[in-house]
This record gives structure tokens, sequence and C-alpha cells, in this order.
């Protein structure tokens, strides 16, 4: 097993319960942790068999930028399946999406959540 990490991805979405937050939107930052078989990928220097990070970045961006979500932790869950349904030598995804303007009465950095799946 080997471990692929992608940092910060940043998207400008319309995520959020509020309507000011689908409205205005913001940007969201998102990070994934993959766990990957290699099979013969390492051995053979073969980026075939290996999870392309460029593939990666655009399923994350797709997802991201597409259908509204309530729930950041509901969009960090269809960022992994996805990845996995792209990638079945995926062995486990870890997303996290952060959120800097949330809705929160008080001041804060961000607001993130980080789902795994599968749930192993």
């Amino acid at each position: 097993m080997y471990t692929i990490r992608m940092k910060n991805c940043a998207f400008f979405a319309h995520h959020g319960v509020f309507e000011e937050e689908t409205k205005l939107g913001q940007r969201f930052y998102v990070d994934a942790v993959l766990t990957v078989e290699p099979g013969n990928s390492l051995e053979n220097d073969d980026i075939d068999g290996t999870v392309h990070y460029g593939i990666v970045f655009s399923v994350i961006e797709k997802i991201i930028t597409g259908t509204r979500r309530y729930l950041i932790e509901a969009l960090a869950q269809d960022v992994a399946r996805a990845l996995c349904a792209e990638f079945p030598q995926i062995y486990r995804a870890e997303i996290t999406v952060r959120k800097p303007n949330a809705p929160v009465a008080g001041v804060l950095d961000y607001v993130e959540v980080t789902v795994a799946w599968p749930d192993r």
C-alpha cells in the first residue's frame, strides 16, 4: 500500500443550509488522503495501474462545484465514493472538506469534516 495526499484543493461553490450561502457562495477547501493498492504499478513505473492525481483533482472539482449539498459531510462522502468508483485500486479514501466562512455566531478559522470511504 501507499498513500497519496492532496492538500487544500480550493473551489468556489454554493453549499450550505442557509439561503445566503446558496446565493453568495464561498470557497471550500478539500484534502484527499488516498490509500492505494499498487498492484504492479510501482514495480513497472506505470501510471495506468495507479491513481492519476490530475484526474483525482478533476473528480473532486466536478463534485464540489456540482450539485448543491446542505451538509459538508454529505459533500465529503460524495467525493470519497466517486473517487473509489473511479479508481478501484483505492483501498480507502479520507476526504476532508473545510468551510472557512461557516455561519456561526463567533470567530473561527474554519469548520471541517472528514469522511472515510469505505469505512474500514
